[in-house]
This record gives C-alpha cells, structure tokens and sequence, in this order.
C-alpha cells in the first residue's frame, strides 16, 4: 500500500477546553515539516469542546482527520489512529501539549537506521515538585520526568505501533518501550522539542499523584 504522509500525529481527546486542544492543533499545522497527517480521536467527550474541534478540524481537512467514539481510554483511542493511518511513522501528541515548529523535522532527521525513539521534554511546572511523577511499580515513589518515557514523545515506524499495541494502564508508554527495546531498535534522546505542561491538575500522573498525597 502506497503511504498517505511520511508522518501520522495521532491525538486522543477528552473533555480538553477547547483552547488548549487549539494550541496542540496548531503546534503541529506549524511544524517545518509538512509531510504528516493529524488523527484527532475524541475519546467520548462529554463537554462542548468537541463540536469546536470539528468546526476547526473540517478549515484544515487538508491536514486533519477527526473521530469520535464512545469514551474508552487514551490508549484505546491511540490504538485506533494507529490502525487507520498508512504513513511511515507515527507520533503522539497530548491534547493539553505542543510540539516547538521543528519537533517532526528533528524526529525525522534523527530516527536515521533506529525503529523507535523517544525523547526528553521541555517540561512547564507551576514548583519544582511538578517534575516529579508517581513511579509505575511504586506510586508512593516519585521519579523525574526526565528518566520517564512519554506516550507523546515516542516516534516511530508504523510497524513498531501495529505490532505492539498500548495497554489500558498507568505508565503504558513505558511499557511500551520497554516490549519495543525487546524487539526492535529504539533510543531515548535528548530533544526537548516537545512541550510537556505538568501544571495541568487533570492530568493522569497528576491525578494519581494527588490520590497517594490524599
């Protein structure tokens, strides 16, 4: 089958306000490179952000591909971009993050003879605890964002993401990679191209965070 775009973006999306999914959206309209398609899944959103995101999905149809299913979780959604894309590479963006203009140029330029990269962040944190997350084997430990691995900063060949799919879980990202390392060849790199914000209360780390902390 003859690839659609060099790059697929998948986004999942859930009850994101409107704003932050439009900064998301156009971090990766403006990359300096072009050749990609945006997957957005709206993972069941109950607030009204979705039709917005429809609206301003369909003044970039050229670029952007929206669906909508029943709420099932974020690796479920990715699941699914992942099945209906035919680019070469796939990638993730959160929702309430962005990638700086050159991140898919510079993912592209080092991925080279590699299956799957992943990479540090540019992290926003309201204090210096926000660079902490619960550990995936010991949620009362808390380990730096740094030494974790992202679902949104994995990039990759498609076959690595059909071939492994992303599990319902609490650190799904990390063990993703770690099933990838058994398989394929894969690095973790310090980019910082993509813009993590740890000051966001809902997200999953913080909200597990918040419940050891309760």
């Amino acid at each position: 089958m003859k690839t659609k775009n060099k790059v697929a973006v998948i986004m999942s999306v859930y009850n994101t306000p409107f704003t932050i999914v439009k900064r998301a959206i156009d971090s990766v309209l403006n990359q300096t490179f072009q050749d990609f398609e945006l997957l957005i899944i709206d993972d069941g959103s109950s607030n009204d952000s979705h039709k917005l995101i429809l609206e301003y999905a369909i003044e970039n149809e050229s670029k952007i591909t929206y669906l909508r299913h029943k709420n099932c979780s974020q690796s479920e959604s990715i699941n699914r971009g992942i099945v209906l894309t035919n680019s070469e590479y796939v990638t993730v963006i959160d929702s309430d993050d962005e990638y700086k203009p050159n991140h898919l140029e510079l993912c592209i330029s080092e991925i080279k003879s590699l299956d799957l990269i992943a990479s540090t962040t540019e992290t926003i944190v309201n204090d210096e605890s926000d660079y902490f997350v619960p550990d995936r084997f010991n949620n009362n430990k808390m380990v730096h964002v740094d030494d974790c691995i992202l679902f949104a900063t994995l990039f990759g060949k498609k076959e690595v993401f059909t071939n492994l799919n992303f599990l319902n879980m609490y650190g799904a990202d990390a063990h993703f990679y770690e099933c990838a390392e058994k398989l394929y060849f894969v690095e973790k790199l310090d980019l910082r191209t993509y813009i993590y914000y740890r000051n966001n209360p809902n997200s999953i780390s913080a909200k597990v965070k918040s419940n050891n902390l309760s």
